[in-house]
């Protein structure tokens, strides 16, 4: 599974777990969201940390990629 597929579907699932552990404690509206969105995110930097890594590797991999490339016809399109 790609990293960064799976670094999605982790937020999303922690987000639910908060979301509905915060909703049986009784929290509503507005309040359950903003809770759930917050408690989450923080929750996810530290627990997530490592495929969070894993996808900046992945990304920064193609974009370094993608720059070699577009650098390499840049110069192919100079040189004639």
């Amino acid at each position: 599974m790609r990293p960064t597929l799976l670094y999605t579907l982790m937020r999303l699932v922690l987000f639910a777990v908060v979301f509905g552990l915060l909703a049986l404690a009784g929290v509503r509206s507005f309040l359950l969201l903003a809770l759930a969105i917050l408690i989450s995110g923080v929750l996810s930097y530290f627990v997530l940390w490592r495929q969070r890594t894993s996808m900046s590797d992945v990304i920064t991999r193609r974009l370094t990629s993608f720059h070699t490339r577009l650098d390499a016809a840049t110069r192919a399109e100079d040189d004639d």
